[in-house]
């Protein structure tokens, strides 16, 4: 039996449904007749609640009830949201701050939840939150990306979240003192916000004693144990199923204060209850993503080989912790740190900031981007300081070959690599040698051109364990049950093509179950890259215990010894036999003999260790220096993402992520003012890029399959953006270099373009 795919291009089966309307998304499925709720939200950065009157409300036409935090405490819910720490430099724990389902006694970022108005109609729930006496006390907002100001938290001092610390921080100033050369510079990573096609949304009914949420998220272990914890109820009275959900991106694996009010509102008022966020409600209340700055620093030798890396970074944590944010920006981050690069001496420091901005940090592609984003500007920068090129400043610092296994100094071990490969191969297919030619004719033109690389690498995170359970049904068709959660990424395509590669049933009678917490016992859902490599993996065992379990039976009926049973991934065959019978032939032969034992098999796996996804992006932009607008001409990507079962999917993913990471590059950009106020709040204000602002991507693989997992693969999920905005980044700080712009950060608009060439023209006269 082959051990991985057979790596064919299959069309999404998906789609059909997607493309014809028959999509079943948490909107199309709410039960007939359930009660809508509409959230007051603050319409404050921060203040003290003076006042909340909600009796008027409550007797508005159609009114089912209106709950406030006080009516959650006294209805005897931990009406909290959970939230990580992690340990600062002296071995403390960060700030706890506790979190309110709705606001308990203070705002502190404007769309925070006040109050839940359940009613029959969405405009009675509407017309209701207009009569809520709802006065507040103001506060000074706290937006900056600094220590000081306002306080939000009493556990917080100086809003300050945490204070973390990785690596040898004595050896890493030892080395920069005694280097040869030293480069610096500081990359700020503009805040954006996530905008999933999307939004969030949720319904929830009761059964009895039962209740059942249906959440748009990533998964729904997490929010089952949420909502039993939350409610104060067995976990065996929770049933979360997570329907067809448009886009994920990490903002929707978090738990959020909505779908535990509903599921309790749900429980006052005896009814179903639904909620759907509107674009503004959602670009308020999401979990929003980066936001940080960051020094970075790297000490090379007289052979320009380097030494030591040194990042001190300053994150924007919101108003509150998250399940994850705090983790977001010191592990996740630190897995990365070092890219490609052969340096053992390292330092990494990352302050995180409360601020009156959104609910919380989350990522989109977390803790990759940010470092690699980083690292990559800062090899740009080195190389130019240093007269060599990028191309050869990165080749002279990879990790070789012979290195590998390789330990890093963030104490990661890269199991495989072949990372001068990858960027030779790149060389060839992004047309390097022609590059010069095309930045003749752009100066012809009048305009500027410059190139851009990165070469990243990231890791698959999340559980590395996961379970695969698969059903023969009477009817003729096999069910196959996956822990993890599609967001858009093709799952039942993928999952439905590699257990037909492995057994020979027909993807056609393939059903994939997904996203039930009732059908399925356990689960990781989406995230981090995991879902294909875990999920996968789990599905090869179970395949290996259905041949196990079927040869025996079938050894009977050949009449024949077991171990002369052979499965050629088609058809069982044993020599001397003329029987050889498919899967669901032998399927169909149990059944009729009662072998229901034979119907259903299930294993769990966990991989041993991560695998590391890397590539090249090579990005090309032109400038027009009149007007600052930066255009972005050719972008190409090699990636190394070990064996691939769809390279359809994989590419898609790529692009995907490669539009996500020129989005945040060119065009999008929070924008708060001093009193916390979001001046960003719809499409008319926050851009978002269209097809015109994206080239045709060309997109390859150059794979060194991973030891990791047994098939050799690596994940994609995040890649695209992970390569992306450093690439970008980089070409247009090319572009620029020649007209003496020296510090180039995102978002690059054409208004900060043409700001930033005027200035330098300035600096120069």
């Amino acid at each position: 039996m082959e051990k991985f795919g057979k790596s064919q291009p299959v069309k999404r089966v998906e789609d059909t449904r997607f493309l014809t309307g028959q999509g079943q998304y948490v909107e199309d499925i709410a039960p007939e007749g359930a009660l809508h709720a509409y959230f007051l939200r603050s319409p404050v950065a921060h203040g003290d609640i003076t006042e909340l009157d909600v009796a008027d409300a409550r007797e508005v036409e159609g009114v089912a009830c209106v709950l406030t935090q006080a009516d959650l405490v006294a209805a005897g819910l931990d009406a909290t949201l959970p939230g990580t720490q992690v340990k600062n430099r002296d071995g403390s724990m960060g700030a706890k701050p506790e979190r309110p389902l709705l606001a308990n006694g203070r705002v502190r970022y404007v769309g925070e939840p006040v109050a839940v108005i359940v009613a029959e109609t969405l405009d009675q729930a509407r017309d209701a939150a207009e009569m809520i006496l709802f006065d507040y006390e103001d506060r000074p907002a706290h937006i900056a990306l600094a220590r000081g100001g306002e306080q939000l938290h009493e556990e917080a001092s100086d809003n300050l979240a945490f204070d973390w610390g990785l690596g040898d921080e004595a050896a890493t100033e030892a080395a920069f003192a005694k280097a040869a050369h030293v480069v610096s510079l500081e990359v700020g990573d503009n805040r954006i916000i996530v905008n999933s096609m999307e939004p969030r949304g949720a319904y929830a009914e009761w059964d009895g004693d039962k209740v059942h949420l249906a959440n748009n998220g990533q998964g729904v272990w997490g929010p089952k144990n949420e909502v039993a914890r939350a409610l104060k109820i067995d976990t065996a009275n929770v049933r979360v199923t997570n329907p067809d959900t448009g886009g994920g991106f990490g903002m929707k694996g978090m738990i959020y204060q909505e779908p535990l009010v509903i599921a309790h509102a749900a429980r006052v008022v005896g009814k179903p209850v639904r909620w759907m966020a509107e674009r503004t409600e959602a670009m308020l209340s999401d979990n929003a993503g980066r936001d940080l700055t960051s020094l970075v620093e790297m000490a090379f030798d007289e052979n320009l080989k380097a030494t030591a890396y040194r990042v001190k970074t300053t994150a924007n944590m919101g108003a509150y912790n998250s399940q994850f944010a705090q983790a977001i920006q010191t592990t996740l981050f630190s897995r990365v740190l070092m890219g490609v690069y052969d340096v053992q001496t390292t330092w990494l420091q990352v302050d995180g900031i409360y601020t009156n901005t959104t609910p919380v940090d989350a990522y989109r592609g977390a803790g990759r981007p940010e470092a690699i984003y980083a690292l990559e500007r800062l090899m740009d920068r080195a190389a130019r300081e240093l007269g060599v090129s990028g191309w050869e400043l990165r080749r002279r610092n990879f990790i070789p070959n012979a290195a590998f296994p390789y330990k890093s100094a963030t104490d990661e071990t890269y199991d495989v690599g072949d990372f001068d490969r990858v960027l030779s191969r790149m060389e060839a297919f992004g047309d390097v040698a022609g590059f010069a030619a095309r930045k003749a004719a752009s100066a012809a033109a009048g305009k500027l051109r410059g190139a851009g690389l990165c070469y990243y690498i990231e890791s698959i995170l999340g559980d590395p364990s996961e379970s695969a359970r698969v059903e023969f049904n009477e009817d003729g068709t096999v069910s196959i049950y996956v822990g993890t959660q599609s967001n858009g990424q093709g799952h039942e395509t993928v999952y439905a093509q590699f257990l037909s590669d492995q057994t020979g049933i027909p993807t056609e009678l393939i059903e994939v179950v997904q996203g039930d917490s009732d059908r399925i016992k356990q689960g990781g859902g989406t995230g981090g890259s995991r879902s294909v490599t875990v999920q996968n993996t789990a599905t090869l065992a179970t395949v290996e215990t259905m041949i196990k379990a079927f040869t025996p039976y079938l050894a009977e009926k050949m009449g024949v010894d077991a171990e002369d049973v052979t499965f050629d991934d088609e058809q069982f065959r044993a020599e001397g036999s003329n029987l050889h019978p498919t899967f669901l032939e032998a399927a169909e032969m149990a059944r009729a003999d009662g072998r229901t034992d034979l119907m259903v098999h299930e294993e769990r796996t966990t991989l041993p260790a991560r695998s590391f996804p890397n590539g090249a992006h090579l990005a090309e932009v032109e400038v027009d220096p009149e007007t600052g607008q930066v255009t972005l001409e050719r972008y190409t990507v090699v990636d190394d993402f070990g064996n691939l079962i769809n390279p359809m999917l994989a590419e898609g993913q790529v692009h995907g992520g490669v539009a996500q990471g020129i989005g945040q590059a060119l065009m999008e950009h929070v924008v708060y003012d001093e009193e916390g106020q979001l001046l960003t709040a719809t499409f008319m204000d926050y851009a978002m890029p269209r097809a015109s602002d994206v080239p045709m991507i060309g997109f390859t693989t150059e794979a060194v399959p991973s030891t990791a997992n047994i098939m050799g693969m690596k994940g994609c999920g995040e890649a695209g953006t992970v390569g992306a905005m450093a690439a970008a980044a980089n070409a247009v700080q090319d572009a620029l270099w020649e007209r003496g712009v020296r510090q180039a950060d995102m978002p690059f608009t054409p208004h900060r373009v043409w700001q930033m060439l005027n200035e330098a023209q300035d600096t120069a006269a």
